[in-house]
């Protein structure tokens, strides 16, 4: 169970409206497939849920809007809303140096949940998965120098495209977010409201090593598209009022 996942490249993302992101996608359908994960019974989409940690200041929360450029921010990640032997679930560090956005991700059994959810266990995570998994490593750093625990539930749907060919150029349309104040990945039961993120716009996640592609550079110019530093753990914080409870 010690395997890791490593993600590094450019993020630019942009809001849409419903309009805009029907043309873009429509274009775009010229030059891209649909990512293997996209589900043809859902629209070509897949479900995302992220549970992502913070403190009570909402330190991580307050790193990002005041744009600091080396950062990192930790979540549970899985693609479904029930829990099941049968789901994956990731222990995600995503962080940020400079221009560049990377990923690191290991693998998280689902029998193992519950010690998310208790600080007096997190140290059963390195006897569970190793001493030398540095996602695992880096998380219990953080859980006890910055005293982070589970904070707020964001769901969404992606569709996801890569190139047909050629570069590593990846586009992931996301819409009906939704956000809940939440320290447990699979609590329906609890939640007493979903509150919604930017209601009927869609953000566009625009991700690549080194260059972004001729036709999409045209794109940009032809719908005027405006680069925004956008976050949904920002626009989930926020509808969720965690961070009215924090300045209390």
């Amino acid at each position: 169970m010690n395997n890791i996942q490593s993600f590094s490249r450019y993020e630019f993302k942009f809001l849409l409206n419903k309009k805009k992101a029907e043309l873009i996608e429509n274009e775009s359908q010229h030059f891209m497939k649909f990512d293997e994960n996209a589900n043809k019974k859902f629209k070509n989409r897949y479900f995302v849920r992220s549970l992502y940690f913070d403190n009570i200041n909402s330190s991580n929360f307050y790193e990002k809007i005041d744009g600091m450029k080396i950062r990192k921010k930790y979540r549970l990640r899985t693609y479904s809303k029930v829990n099941s032997s049968s789901n994956l679930i990731f222990l995600e560090m995503k962080g940020r140096t400079n221009q560049r956005t990377y990923k690191k991700r290991t693998l998280i059994n689902s029998t193992d949940l519950h010690i998310f959810f208790d600080k007096k266990k997190y140290l059963d995570l390195l006897n569970i998965y190793g001493k030398e998994n540095i996602v695992i490593n880096n998380f219990l750093f953080d859980a006890y120098r910055k005293n982070i625990f589970p904070r707020v539930l964001i769901d969404y749907k992606r569709r996801p495209y890569i190139n047909q060919n050629g570069l590593n150029f990846r586009l992931t349309f996301d819409s009906d977010i939704v956000s809940s104040k939440s320290n447990k990945l699979f609590d329906e039961k609890n939640i007493l409201s979903w509150e919604e993120c930017r209601a009927g716009y869609t953000i566009l996640e625009v991700k690549f090593e080194r260059s972004i592609t001729p036709w999409f550079h045209r794109v940009i110019q032809n719908y005027n598209l405006e680069r925004l530093s956008i976050s949904k753990f920002v626009m989930g914080t926020k509808q969720a009022k965690i961070v009215q409870e924090a300045s209390e």
